[in-house]
């Protein structure tokens, strides 16, 4: 049979002509935007970051009209509820992906995959407003009155509410069908051929899901787990609105402190100078540099299981 490439230059039609240029065009518009937008932030960025990065990096301090501008709390305070967030979801989410795929009847998987992509649709500013006035009064009233009571320092008042408990919370529901929808993918990617040699010498449906389907999508898993962290670094409405934007390293859970998008969005409008809004531009400049790294990784992993999708396994 003759395939596209085939068909003589003469028959081709002109939508036929047209379409490797258009196509080609559209694809390169992305790599295109994406470096456009990574020179602008370093042109804008490089008065601070020739000069004060050192600052920028591990500064503390963060005073507009002394031109003193250290970013460590926002670079902490991001880290931190997106690590937390992640741990938080990951197992929630890998159990559900492990019941769509695996365990819940075929009448239930549909509906219970449509639910997850749901979630994953609602809009981040409605989770801003369910987190303040739902899981703030919640966490203020119920939850870290008691929490207080524990010994140690991670759970230390007082309870203002708005703290990196909230925003933690509040992130990890929003990566969680994120992660669930990738690990489903991931796990129908896995051969059948592979689960059916498990179950043919003798193993039982859950030794099946352990020895033979998880490892075989050990990185594809990874790799949803890491964008649910590129997500989780860049979220900026739902966790502004409830993290308490204080400009501190938190000494415990229950601390308001500040995230890099959040400082972004608080204060970009209002820069009151060049140096300023430089130095948002830096703050700008490693928030996307975390970003694409997570992004990359998780590319490469999720392509390896890919590609192992295709080799037999120990099963087969």
């Amino acid at each position: 049979m003759r395939g596209p490439d085939s068909v003589a230059p003469g028959r081709r039609s002109l939508g036929d002509r047209f379409y490797r240029p258009v196509t080609a065009a559209c694809a390169a518009a992305i790599p295109l935007v994406l470096t456009m937008l990574a020179v602008y932030l370093l042109h804008g960025a490089w008065p601070v970051l020739s000069t004060h990065a050192g600052q920028l990096l591990t500064g503390s301090v963060w005073d507009v009209p002394r031109g003193q501008f250290g970013a460590l709390p926002v670079i902490g305070g991001t880290l931190l509820s997106s690590l937390l967030a992640l741990v938080l979801a990951t197992p929630l989410a890998l159990s559900v992906a492990i019941l769509s795929a695996e365990l819940a009847p075929r009448a239930v998987r549909e509906p219970l995959t449509f639910l997850v992509n749901l979630l994953a649709a609602i809009p981040s500013v409605v989770y801003g407003l369910w987190g303040i006035y739902v899981l703030l009064p919640f966490l203020r009233r119920t939850v870290m009155p008691g929490l207080m009571l524990l010994p140690g320092s991670l759970f230390r008042g007082p309870a203002y509410g708005p703290s990196l408990l909230a925003a933690t919370l509040l992130l990890a529901a929003m990566i969680l069908p994120f992660i669930a929808g990738v690990s489903r993918d991931v796990l129908l990617a896995v051969p059948r051929a592979q689960r059916e040699a498990a179950l043919a010498l003798g193993a039982t449906r859950w030794e099946m899901i352990r020895d033979a389907v998880l490892p075989a999508a050990r990185p594809g898993l990874f790799g949803g787990i890491m964008l649910g962290l590129g997500r989780a670094l860049g979220e900026t409405m739902a966790v502004t609105m409830v993290i308490g934007n204080r400009h501190a390293l938190p000494s415990s859970l229950l601390d308001p402190t500040y995230t890099m998008a959040s400082l972004l969005a608080n204060e970009f409008a209002e820069a009151s100078s060049a140096t300023h809004l430089a130095a948002l531009l830096a703050v700008a400049t490693v928030l996307l540099a975390l970003t694409l790294l997570v992004n990359v990784i998780a590319r490469w992993l999720v392509a390896r299981v890919e590609r192992g999708a295709s080799m037999p396994g120990r099963w087969a």
